[in-house]
């Protein structure tokens, strides 16, 4: 008979936090496949447990080549027991190509449910959760981290993100100019550990108090976009920019407020405007 995949839930931050039937697993696993060897050596040091198994390295530089020799051991009738540093497997983690495959062989996938970085930082924010969508880590290059957070400039859901502490004042910076310095988030510091911080306010604090550095691990949830206030077309949405452009504001914070007061994603009114200003040369020639 084939084995079983099981995909442990480690603690966050707070080793109490382990759930009861981790130790159980990591004592009698057939094989242990760790994102982190040393990490998984002070976890069972923590828990008082002495695995019976074989311990291999799973991470990201080795995921790819060792998938194959995981699955052939479940194939075997092992029982294979996956863990990464924090939180659960395969979310932003190793073990997705591992999970892929074992499905399509037909093995069995369970789980030890833990704590979640993402949940916890989501119900601590104070930010709506009834809706939320996680999009893990942002790009580290300035350009395609832009790109991507226009890709959701107009999502309604609130966000969630994970980001190295050095890039986050960079990363809260991109967020403040994208969805607006005003749109409500909350930074969510070394959660359940000794120095946790819950850091709420506008986009645009939170990115000056970043300028400062911070440091751990760091977990950002972002409001969503508000619900359209009304229904607007092209032609009075750059009328609004140019009433307030004329008024002595910069096309950059017209083309923004705009955007704000009618519900729109700024990309949305600013295309509106280039669009004109291209019809207007168009037409003078």
């Amino acid at each position: 008979m084939a084995g079983t995949l099981v995909l442990a839930g480690t603690p966050i931050g707070d080793i109490a936090d382990a759930p009861p039937r981790l130790a159980a697993e990591l004592a009698g696993a057939d094989v242990i496949a760790a994102e982190d060897t040393r990490r998984l050596r002070r976890l069972t040091q923590g828990l008082d447990v002495q695995p019976s198994g074989r311990v291999v390295s799973y991470f990201e530089g080795n995921e790819s080549a060792r998938t194959p020799e995981l699955v052939e051991a479940l194939v075997g009738g092992a029982r294979v027991l996956l863990v990464t540093d924090a939180g659960m497997p395969s979310v932003s983690d190793p073990g997705y190509r591992l999970v892929a495959a074992a499905v399509e062989k037909g093995i069995k996938v369970t789980a030890v449910p833990g704590p979640s970085a993402v949940l916890t930082a989501l119900a601590l924010s104070g930010l709506p959760v009834d809706r939320f969508c996680f999009e893990g880590f942002l790009p580290r290059k300035a350009g395609e981290r832009l790109s991507r957070l226009r890709d959701v400039e107009g999502e309604r859901r609130t966000l969630v993100y994970f980001e190295a502490p050095h890039r986050l004042d960079d990363t809260l910076a991109a967020m403040a100019e994208v969805f607006g310095a005003e749109r409500r988030a909350a930074v969510c510091r070394e959660l359940t550990k000794t120095y946790e911080e819950i850091k709420r306010g506008p986009l645009g604090e939170l990115a000056a108090w970043a300028a400062e550095g911070v440091r751990g691990e760091i977990t950002v949830v972002v409001e969503g976009a508000p619900e359209r206030t009304e229904s607007l077309d092209a032609d009075e949405l750059v009328r609004r920019v140019l009433v307030r452009e004329e008024a002595g504001e910069r096309r950059k914070e017209a083309i923004a407020a705009v955007a704000a007061d009618a519900g729109l994603p700024k990309r949305e009114v600013f295309d509106a405007v280039v669009a004109a200003k291209n019809a207007a040369r168009t037409s003078a020639g």
